[in-house]
This record gives C-alpha cells, sequence and structure tokens, in this order.
C-alpha cells in the first residue's frame, strides 16, 4: 500500500507498481470520507491510512459499483457500522445487480465486473450537483451508466473515479490504452464517456484523481487532450 498526500485528499494505492488500484480519503473538519473501496484484501490498508490520518472514517462514497472499487466494502462496514455509504441512484441499480438499461441510454451491455456477493447496500442514493460534506457529486456516465465524480469545492480537486484513467498516459473512460486496457475494456458507452469528460473539464479542476494511475495537477490541457483523442477516434 502507498499513501500520498495533495492539500486535503490522501491517495492510497494497492499494488502501485503492477495494476494501481486507487481509493482516496478527503480530510474533513469531524473526520475522512472514504472514496471507494478497492479491493476485496484492501479493507486493512484502508483502515490503517486512516489511523495514519488520525480521523475516523465518517462517509463511505462510491464512484460507481464495480468490483475493484466496491472490494474491500464488506469488511469496512463490519468496523465502521454506522458509517452511511453513498451512491448514484443509477449506479445503486447495478450494485443490487441489476445489469437493465434505460430507453435513453446507449443500449450496449454493461461491461465490467459487479459484486455478487456484496452484502453492504447504500444508505443514501446521489444525484446530479447533491452535496457530501465539501465534495460535489457530479453525474459523470459512461464507463457505467451511474459512474459519478466528485469535486472538493475548497481545492477544486476532482476525484473521477474511472471516468478517465492515468495509468498508462492519460485517457477517457473507454479509449484503449495498450500499456494498461483494462478501465478500456470495463467501459460501457465510449459516447458517453466522452460527454462526460467534456462535463468534468468544464469544473477547470486544479488536481485531476482517478481510479487507476497517478494524481495530476493542473490537468485541464491533459484532460482536453485526451477528450480530443477519443473524439478523433469516434468519428
Amino acid at each position: 500500500m502507498r499513501m500520498i498526500k495533495k492539500g486535503f485528499l490522501y491517495q492510497v494505492t494497492f499494488m502501485p507498481n503492477v495494476f494501481p488500484v486507487n481509493c482516496y480519503l478527503v480530510e474533513e473538519e469531524d473526520g475522512l470520507t472514504l472514496i471507494d473501496a478497492a479491493l476485496p484484501y484492501s479493507a486493512k490498508g484502508i483502515l490503517e491510512a486512516a489511523g495514519k490520518i488520525g480521523k475516523p472514517i465518517t462517509k463511505i462514497v462510491l464512484t460507481h459499483a464495480h468490483e475493484d472499487h466496491v472490494g474491500a466494502l464488506d469488511t469496512i462496514k463490519e468496523s465502521c457500522p454506522d458509517v452511511p455509504v453513498y451512491i448514484s441512484n443509477r449506479d445503486n441499480r447495478l450494485m443490487n445487480g441489476d445489469r437493465t438499461l434505460d430507453p435513453n441510454e446507449d443500449q450496449t451491455p454493461i461491461k465490467g465486473g459487479a459484486p455478487k456477493k456484496l452484502k453492504t447496500r447504500a444508505n443514501v442514493l446521489l444525484k446530479d450537483g447533491e452535496q457530501v460534506g465539501s465534495l460535489t457529486a457530479i453525474e459523470s456516465p459512461g464507463h457505467t451508466p451511474g459512474s459519478m465524480s466528485f469535486l472538493d469545492t475548497r481545492s477544486h480537486a476532482l476525484i473521477a473515479g474511472d471516468a478517465l484513467q492515468t495509468r498508462g498516459g492519460i485517457a477517457v473512460a473507454g479509449d484503449v490504452k495498450p500499456w494498461f486496457p483494462f478501465p478500456a475494456f470495463g467501459t460501457w458507452s465510449k459516447n458517453t464517456s466522452l460527454a462526460s469528460a467534456k462535463k468534468l473539464v468544464g469544473y477547470g479542476p486544479k488536481l485531476l484523481a482517478v481510479g487507476h494511475g497517478e494524481m495530476v495537477e493542473h490537468p485541464v490541457k491533459v484532460m482536453e487532450q485526451a477528450i480530443n483523442n477519443l473524439e478523433r477516434k469516434l468519428k
């Protein structure tokens, strides 16, 4: 496990040199908001990271319901039974095993591993623009139909889940990077991802933090480049 601090944000990474899987701890006055729960074996490392910071986890927020983002959720909840879990209203369906699509959504199958044995369920279903502590929830579908990103209103750090990746080169979800193609393989709709990336860059983030890869400071230009790359491929 590796932990890197940028302002109010702590990136907690498992297998950083091989197959990096990130989750995040956002520091608030009264505690920590955990964003995503990484892999099943990651609970010990996440709880140790919170212990090093010296504050309790008071909220658990999920960017989406894929297995490498909810893997340790059940174990963490055993240690923090009263901590509420937040997920988008849309991806709550995926969390519950429902892979059906709405009529207005891209009619391609939902990809990626969704949890089959997960016991924990969300307490709060989020919609676009709602606030979770210092974080603004931003609907950013594409990787999954209900993917969400979170913008820290204090620092303008954007925690984008798998809406983008930085491992193997920055890319919008669905744009295959040969050195790390796995997020693209798990992406539901490239066109929807592209629209979401355009929405996210419009917030002018000062820091980009994603599910797979290093954090990027002053990311707007490279995000725009990633958007242009996928846009060109889809024409």
